[in-house]
């Protein structure tokens, strides 16, 4: 995850199982990156360009409604446009300003995004998944051993993927900062173990 995220490649979290979906919006936001969350529509990867084309509908429908030129049409007609709007949104606003393919996929529970994780592998793009006792291990390229049932254990790992991509953005390891610490940590210890001696 370091590695894509200094290569400036985008990667994509995927997670639309009910456990894994807040999670996953959250975290992919958090460090700037994209996700799919509610539906995985196949194509969504191997058929970029239709995907591209619902996007660019998206949009022009938002544009239509920020500029008012939504109101010419008649009240039933733009409801209609609205409402295919939230729902492009719904499926592909988690990637409608990704540009390009992802250099990684990070999915939750690859058995039930196998399409997902087929189409990556089609497209060779690197496979990191939290992998159950229910998946199989060689759909996937990164294996982590987990319960993807589990809200908090998701969560965690999923916001571990987010913080090795903020890392790497910055260009600095967040294991340093405890390594600059020591030295106050080591001193407060010999404080601790002479006031023990003094007793």
């Amino acid at each position: 995850m370091r590695e894509v995220g200094a290569s400036g490649k985008p990667v994509l979290f995927v997670g639309t199982k009910k456990q894994a979906q807040a999670a996953i919006r959250d975290e992919a936001e958090r460090c700037g990156m994209f996700f799919v969350n509610e539906r995985w529509l196949g194509g969504m990867l191997t058929n970029h360009k239709t995907i591209s084309k619902r996007i660019e509908r998206l949009a022009e429908i938002r544009q239509m409604q920020e500029d008012g030129t939504i109101n010419k049409y008649a009240k039933k007609e733009a409801l209609k446009m609205l409402a295919e709007a939230d729902k492009l949104e719904k499926y592909l606003g988690g990637i409608k300003d990704m540009k390009g393919m992802p250099g990684a996929l990070f999915v939750v529970d690859p058995k039930k995004e196998k399409i997902a994780v087929k189409e990556a592998r089609i497209l060779g793009i690197p496979v990191v998944g939290i992998v159950d006792t229910n998946c199989d291990p060689d759909d996937v390229d990164f294996v982590i051993p987990a319960n993807d049932d589990a809200i908090r254990a998701v969560k965690l790992i999923t916001s571990t993927m987010a913080d090795a991509i903020i890392e790497a953005k910055q260009g600095e390891s967040f294991q340093e900062a405890p390594a600059a610490e020591a030295p106050a940590e080591e001193a407060e210890e010999a404080e601790a173990e002479a006031e023990a001696e003094e007793e």
